[in-house]
């Protein structure tokens, strides 16, 4: 009996940490859209939502990194949750930095605002690489929630057309700024936040390696995509 209540309060406390860490996914996607909203729309108030409740994920990030800490000592997990509780910890910190990117997406969209050659600069690339990266957070959390390596597997494998767009964007800009000087300084602002969003996605990509390492027990994060394709199906 006292075996089963050890038992059950385990697996009690590893639910709420991922519980925790599903609602700080949550919170990050939400600044991540709403900050790529604020920058489409040129919204100053949008921004300034992204920026204020940037604490918020700060906060999500320590509580659950010390709840990890505690139940490590507490249960000393073994094999299969204590690489659960070690992805947890790490997906947080990428979460966290996503949150950062969004919160660096606000701040440059205010800038771009203050500088009237942003209107002649076309922006459908990072438009379209936010949405990945929105589509590949969610996803990548989702996988993580069913432990579901497949769908996590597909997440690796479309981050790369974030990638494609950023590079398209930036050769893009080179082209603007040799046309026209005005446009370096804002052009600047828009590099560092497509720099940003294809940060965001190496970040759901990264989330999504975890599912895999929790499932499977290897670490996939340098393996060529044919490869952890393999992993995770099999």
């Amino acid at each position: 009996m006292p075996d089963k209540h050890l038992s059950s309060q385990f697996d009690a406390d590893l639910n709420s940490i991922c519980g925790k860490l599903l609602e700080m996914g949550g919170l990050v996607e939400s600044q991540v859209s709403i900050a790529m909203r604020a920058f489409a729309q040129l919204d100053p108030e949008l921004a300034d939502q992204v920026m204020a409740r940037e604490r918020e994920v700060n906060d999500f990030e320590i509580s659950i990194d010390s709840a990890c800490t505690e139940l490590i000592a507490r249960r000393q997990p073994t094999a299969r949750d204590l690489r659960l509780v070690m992805a947890v910890s790490k997906a947080i910190t990428n979460l966290e930095r996503a949150g950062d990117e969004a919160d660096r997406i606000a701040r440059r969209t205010k800038h771009i605002m203050e500088d009237s050659a942003s209107h002649g600069i076309n922006t459908a690339e990072i438009r379209l690489s936010g949405q990945m990266a929105i589509s590949l957070l969610r996803r990548s959390l989702d996988s993580f929630a069913r432990l579901d390596t497949k769908a996590a597997a597909e997440v690796v494998h479309e981050d790369k057309q974030i990638d494609e767009e950023f590079r398209a964007f930036v050769r893009k800009l080179v082209s603007y700024m040799a046309e026209d000087p005005r446009t370096i300084s804002v052009a600047l602002d828009m590099l560092f936040i497509a720099k940003a969003v294809e940060r965001i996605g190496d970040h759901a990509k990264n989330i999504a390696e975890f599912v895999i390492y929790i499932v499977k027990g290897t670490d996939v994060r340098h393996l060529p995509h044919d490869q952890l394709s393999q992993e995770a199906n099999s």
